[in-house]
């Protein structure tokens, strides 16, 4: 997933962003509320983290703004505040869950992978695909009855494709996704990491589950039977 982390403590926007790549997602960081309001309209993230102290504009602010502009994106609010006025305020300005400070990363991604789950018409805790399964959270993947070990950044192209079962999915998309807007490598990396994952995911099931779509991208469907 595509995560913006609005955090002006410079130490903890970079662990955060740190923690989340190393699991294979795509970060963004903004530090102050302005910025967050630019790019949380300005692109489209699978979730937001946003502090409540910033300078410019209050999260409380930010999430007002965002709203209004329609951007459904789930919130997991932080704060140093300790109080149920604070997380009744955050909460009721469309906020989706809230985390006081001091937390764990283990927590923060815990919660966001919840509110993956919680904030789309279908988000279930185990992705399927045919006899294809994946867990988000243990990052487990069986075809069949066969545990299939994938690394950290092949679990994200899988699970995004997965989440996107049946639809055709861009190179672009899936850079901005599993990796990040500022990405500057080779986007060729997008056909490397597929390659890899049909060989672990299909080839030795006799299956096509992974196909490319000429000039438009990658689709993940059920696959044929072998």
């Amino acid at each position: 997933m595509r995560v913006l982390v609005v955090e002006d403590e410079r130490r903890l926007a970079d662990a955060l962003a740190e923690g989340l790549r190393a699991d294979g997602h795509g970060v963004d960081i903004a530090r102050d509320g302005r910025d967050a309001v630019w790019r949380a309209t300005e692109y489209r993230y699978d979730a937001i983290v946003l502090d409540i102290l910033l300078p410019g504009l209050s999260g409380y602010e930010v999430l007002k703004r965002i709203r209004a502009a329609n951007v459904w994106s789930p919130v997991l609010m932080l704060t140093a505040k300790d109080g149920e006025y604070d997380e009744a305020d955050a909460l009721d300005l469309g906020a989706d869950d809230y985390l006081t400070k001091p937390f764990s990363y283990v927590v923060v991604h815990a919660h966001l992978r919840a509110l993956m789950r919680r904030g789309r018409p279908e988000r279930p805790t185990i992705l399927l695909a045919g006899d294809l399964s994946f867990d988000p959270a243990t990052r487990r993947c069986v075809r069949g009855e066969v545990e299939i070990i994938l690394t950290a950044r092949e679990s994200a192209v899988l699970e995004y494709l997965m989440r996107r079962r049946g639809e055709v999915v861009g190179k672009l998309e899936l850079l901005e996704h599993v990796w990040d807007a500022h990405f500057a490598g080779d986007p060729n990396i997008v056909e490397v990491y597929v390659l890899r994952l049909r060989r672990k995911i299909d080839a030795p099931f006799g299956r096509s589950s992974l196909q490319t779509v000429r000039g438009a991208g990658y689709r993940l469907t059920d696959g044929d039977s072998p």
